[in-house]
């Protein structure tokens, strides 16, 4: 009889897990995903975006890939409209929402939300890039990427000084190279 209450607990136990588990990976497979195709002037490559959830808040994760860039730092930024036109200009200023927000590229920089690391390119033209950041979100709130006019990723031909700069002074990166329009996946 204490064998069949032992067995009957422990598969209850299982199950419990089994259950948890089951749970737990649906919560991973509900996280919001968005990718975009970077392309510039002989420049090509990816950037994808997951959001995790990390406490009460949560994290995007983000990975860039490129071919095609000049070696050296380059400044990567998300820019605050959905839009790549030919000299990328369309993008606007940094992703900076919010009621003191400052798009301007330079005046505000580093403190914009759109702000993630330099670019390492080597020898060979190539850069992929991992970083995670809580600056923004791919979820609805007041930092989503996906607002009303969307959001572009630019890559600048320049590193991205980290420095606050005089307005078009070039200090967060310089010309832009390369863009992409952010999609939720």
């Amino acid at each position: 009889m204490k064998f069949r209450l032992l067995a009957a607990a422990a598969a209850a136990v299982i199950g419990a897990t089994a259950s948890a588990a089951t749970f737990a990976q649906g919560q991973r497979a509900g996280q919001v995903a968005a990718t975009t195709d970077i392309k510039g002037k002989g420049v090509t490559g990816t950037a994808e975006f997951a959001e995790h959830s990390q406490g009460t808040g949560s994290m995007v994760e983000i990975t860039v890939q490129v071919s095609g860039l000049a070696p050296g730092k380059h400044g990567v930024h998300l820019h605050a409209i959905g839009k790549c036109e030919p000299d990328f200009t369309a993008a606007g200023g940094h992703f900076d929402p919010g009621p003191a927000s400052n798009t301007d590229p330079d005046a505000n920089h580093p403190y914009h939300m759109g702000d993630v690391p330099n670019l390492e390119v080597g020898a060979d033209g190539r850069g992929t890039m991992k970083i995670t950041t809580t600056r923004v979100t791919l979820s609805a709130g007041p930092l989503s990427v996906f607002d009303a006019d969307g959001t572009a990723i630019i890559i600048h031909g320049n590193e991205d000084q980290g420095i606050t700069g005089a307005p078009k002074s070039g200090v967060s990166g310089g010309p832009r190279v390369a863009c992409g329009v952010l999609v939720k996946k």
